[in-house]
C-alpha cells in the first residue's frame, strides 16, 4: 500500500489489540505491535505477518508496569523510525483486586493512565513531526462521572469497578488536554469506546461475553486512519460517531490538574521531567 501509514498498537498481543493490528496489517500498513516482552511481542507479530502477508510487521515490547521499559520502547521506536503516523493506546487491565507494584503505584492506574500518558509525551516530538499523525486513546463507555484526586493510587479505598471506570475517565481528560495543547501541530487526538466486546477483560470485570473482536477494532481503525477522521480532534468516539463523554471530562480544570499529577509522578520516576 503506497499510503500506507506506521503505526503502534499497545497491547496488539490478544484482544482488541490483535484484532486491530492484524486488520491494519491486512490494510497494507507498517505496524508495530507491542507486548508485555519479547517472546510474546515477536510470535504475535510473526502471526500477524503470516496471517496479512505483510512483511511490515514488528514486534515491539515493555511492561507498562515499569516507567523505564516505557521510557526505553519510545526511545528505541525514535531510534529506529522517522516517523509515527499513528499511536494506539489499547493496552488495558481490570484488576480484581488492589495490586500495588513495585514502583508503588496501583496497577489499573499505572497501565490505564499513567502508561499511555508517559508513552504519548515521550514519542510526542516524533508524532508531531509527522504530518496528518493521530494520537488514538481507547476509553470505555464505563468511565466515571467522578474522580478523586485523593485516591488516584487507591489510597482512601480500592474498587475494582470504580478504578477502571476512574482510569477510562483520565483516558478521556487526558485526551481532550492533549487535542487542546496539539491544536496547532496538525496532531489530532481522540478517543472512543470500543464497544462491549468479548475480552479477557470483559470477562475478569464482568462475567460476560460480548460482540466480536473484529467488531471492536472497527472503532480503533477507523480513528487510526479514516478519511472521515482527517483534520478531527478532542472527539470521544461510539461506533464511529462523535458522542458526549461523563460531564465531567469536559472541566478544564480538572483537565490540567490531572496532566500536573501525572507530570510530577514521571518526573519523579525517571528524575528528568517529559512534557510536549
Amino acid at each position: 500500500m503506497k499510503n500506507g501509514k506506521i503505526i503502534l498498537v499497545t497491547g496488539a498481543t490478544d484482544g482488541i489489540g490483535y484484532q486491530t493490528a492484524l486488520e491494519l496489517a491486512e490494510a497494507g500498513h507498517k505496524v508495530l505491535v507491542h507486548g508485555r516482552n519479547r517472546d510474546k511481542s515477536e510470535k504475535r507479530a510473526n502471526e500477524i505477518r503470516n496471517k496479512s502477508s505483510n512483511p511490515g510487521v514488528e514486534a515491539v515490547w515493555a511492561d507498562l508496569t515499569d516507567f523505564k521499559q516505557i521510557e526505553n520502547l519510545a526511545g528505541n521506536i525514535k531510534n529506529n523510525y522517522d516517523r509515527l503516523d499513528v499511536l494506539i493506546n489499547n493496552a488495558g487491565v481490570f484488576e480484581n483486586e488492589k495490586i500495588i507494584l513495585q514502583n508503588g503505584y496501583e496497577r489499573t492506574f499505572m497501565v490505564n493512565h499513567l502508561a499511555p500518558f508517559g508513552l504519548t509525551l515521550l514519542l510526542s516530538d516524533l508524532i508531531i513531526s509527522t504530518p496528518s499523525s493521530r494520537i488514538v486513546n481507547v476509553s470505555s463507555m464505563a468511565q466515571s462521572g467522578s474522580i478523586d484526586f485523593d485516591n488516584l493510587n487507591g489510597e482512601k479505598y480500592f474498587d475494582p469497578y470504580n478504578a477502571y471506570a476512574v482510569s477510562k475517565l483520565e483516558n478521556v481528560l487526558f485526551t481532550y488536554r492533549l487535542a487542546e495543547l496539539l491544536k496547532d501541530t496538525g496532531t489530532c487526538t481522540n478517543c472512543l469506546h470500543p464497544g462491549v466486546i468479548s475480552t479477557k477483560l470483559l470477562h475478569a470485570g464482568w462475567g460476560i461475553g460480548g460482540a466480536s473482536l473484529h467488531s471492536g477494532a472497527q472503532n480503533s481503525i477507523f480513528a487510526a486512519v479514516s478519511p472521515q477522521m482527517e483534520g478531527k480532534t478532542g472527539l470521544y468516539l461510539v461506533a464511529k460517531h462523535p458522542t458526549k463523554s461523563a460531564a465531567i471530562s469536559y472541566d478544564k480544570t480538572i483537565q490540567k490538574r490531572l496532566w500536573e499529577i501525572s507530570e510530577n509522578i514521571w518526573f519523579k520516576a525517571l528524575g528528568k521531567r517529559i512534557s510536549l
